[in-house]
């Protein structure tokens, strides 16, 4: 796999931990599979106006560039996300008896509230990409009750507003 979300030749990224090295690879994958539905729908367009005889017009490179803008900005956010990633576990990637901390695994409760929410959000929005089985699963963690506090209700809120 070629990496480009990101330069892995540059100086801060030349003593990645197993972890990180992960988070870029899932990372490339997604900047990867966003670039192939953008051809895709780039072809899909293309074929329809051929179609209707107007593969020569100027709608197609007009809608192939807002295409284009449109992954860039997917791939942006996908890049500015790794690259938060990568900061916070360099920063907060210690240990304690347990291991790593990791959400629900081994939470850390060193981190203040709005960091908890941070890693409880991101836990969840990567469990899975339907809005609602997300919407569940967090409403039965009894351990994020505890573990977030009052901002408990505030990701509740933010995990149902996907849903609409």
């Amino acid at each position: 796999m070629v990496i480009d979300i990101i330069d892995p030749d540059a100086p801060e990224y030349q003593n990645l931990t197993n972890l990180q090295l992960a988070m870029i690879r899932a990372a490339q994958t997604e900047k990867n599979a966003i670039l192939a539905r953008a051809e895709e729908k780039k072809q899909t367009i293309f074929l329809k106006l051929l179609k209707n005889n107007m593969a020569r017009s100027t709608a197609l490179k007009n809608r192939e560039s807002e295409i284009d803008e449109e992954a860039e900005r997917d791939v942006d956010v996908v890049r500015e996300d790794l690259l938060h990633r990568l900061a916070y576990e360099s920063l907060y990637g210690d240990e304690n008896e347990n291991g790593q901390y990791r959400y629900p695994e081994n939470p850390n409760y060193n981190l203040d509230y709005p960091q908890r929410f941070l890693i409880v959000r991101d836990y969840y929005m990567h469990v899975t990409t339907n809005p609602q089985a997300r919407l569940e699963a967090y409403g039965m963690d009894a351990l994020a009750r505890a573990y977030l506090g009052e901002f408990y209700q505030t990701l509740y809120d933010l995990l149902a507003s996907y849903c609409k």
